[in-house]
């Protein structure tokens, strides 16, 4: 018989319940990402494409499919936020969406902070998607399919995608068929806004989010796209809420869209690179709110599929996903028309 030493024995003692309370005591994590569906890994293309036309405030950076490389790809024009004008910001959220199977446009509207103005936005934008299309059609290029065109944008740049939205011929830019609209505003800005969006076509989708606790922006912006859009009636207006439940928190701030991914990196490290770079992760509202929202509208719009899952207001789409002992995490609280409330 082997024989243990008292002082061993009393540290054994001490040790064994202090080790349970300590795995007991783990932290309650996020979900990961999931392995399929609407916001999933399940990944067709390994590798992308990435190419600099930006060097004009009208230019853009392009994103294709490889390995392997598709004949053709739906076409998802991403508009940054204010200053937002490097890829890498967004970088993993694109990433995503091309090896899902789509082609991205990345607009850049400025050349610094301060210039040009924001009347000049939406010109700029429309400016570098007629380019990025033509550019498209020459060879070298996976080619584009515009029945499923969606434009995504964050901040300032969705206040961009909803004129564009409704002004899409007047700017000689395709009709998207979808608008996800991240924390859209304008702050003390007003240029490219407007005063009502009745005019946006009856038959687009689109889909609102505000993080409730914005401290950018607000909800004023959001809400008046929302209200205004009278005659669109497959639009969704989702509230995003912090839950503090597990570690790390479910943040709902203006910036949750950010992503970083260095490989995409135009080198601009302005004020908003460098928060971006502070402070940018990916977790559970991305892969369970903005990812999952784009990739079920683009869905819907080409298949028919997932329509559940990018409008309507159920579970599907407002739940966000569970924490690791199986709790549910906070879910998005959704308004639709007619709905009147929060649209004041």
């Amino acid at each position: 018989m082997v024989m243990i030493p008292f002082f061993n024995r009393l540290l054994l003692l001490l040790a064994f319940p202090f080790g349970l309370y300590a795995q007991a005591a783990s932290p309650i994590a996020q979900p990961g990402q999931p392995s399929a569906g609407p916001g999933g890994s399940e990944y067709i293309h390994q590798e992308v494409v990435f190419q600099d036309f930006a060097t004009d405030p009208d230019g853009y950076w392009l994103f294709e499919p490889a390995s392997p490389r598709p004949d053709s790809a739906d076409v998802i024009v991403f508009l940054h936020g204010y200053g937002g004008y490097n890829p890498m910001i967004y970088g993993q959220w694109i990433r995503h969406l091309v090896r899902k199977g789509h082609i991205v446009i990345f607009p850049r509207y400025q050349k610094n902070l301060v210039f040009p103005r924001p009347p000049r936005f939406a010109r700029n934008c429309a400016q570098a998607i007629r380019d990025a299309l033509t550019e498209l059609e020459g060879e070298g290029h996976v080619k584009p399919r515009l029945d499923a065109l969606v434009f995504a944008g964050h901040s300032y740049g969705g206040v961009i995608g909803a004129k564009l939205g409704v002004q899409f011929e007047k700017f000689n830019i395709p009709k998207p068929k979808g608008l996800l609209l991240c924390a859209p505003g304008t702050g003390p800005l007003t240029g490219g806004r407007l005063r009502s969006y009745k005019h946006m076509p009856s038959d687009t989708k689109m889909v609102i989010v505000v993080s409730k606790n914005d401290e950018v922006v607000g909800e004023k912006m959001a809400k008046r796209i929302f209200r205004t859009a009278a005659n669109t009636p497959d639009r969704n207006l989702l509230y995003l809420y912090q839950d503090l439940y597990g570690q790390p928190s479910l943040k709902a701030s203006h910036n949750q869209s950010y992503s970083l991914d260095m490989e995409f990196d135009s080198g601009v490290r302005n004020f908003t690179a460098k928060r971006a770079l502070r402070i940018a992760k990916v977790d559970a509202v991305d892969y369970g709110v903005y990812w999952k929202l784009l990739d079920a509208m683009v869905d819907c719009i080409r298949d028919g599929e997932h329509c559940e899952i990018a409008l309507g207001g159920g579970y599907l789409q407002t739940g966000v996903g569970k924490w690791s002992d199986g709790t549910s995490m906070q879910a998005l609280r959704a308004v639709l028309p007619p709905d009147i409330e929060d649209q004041k």
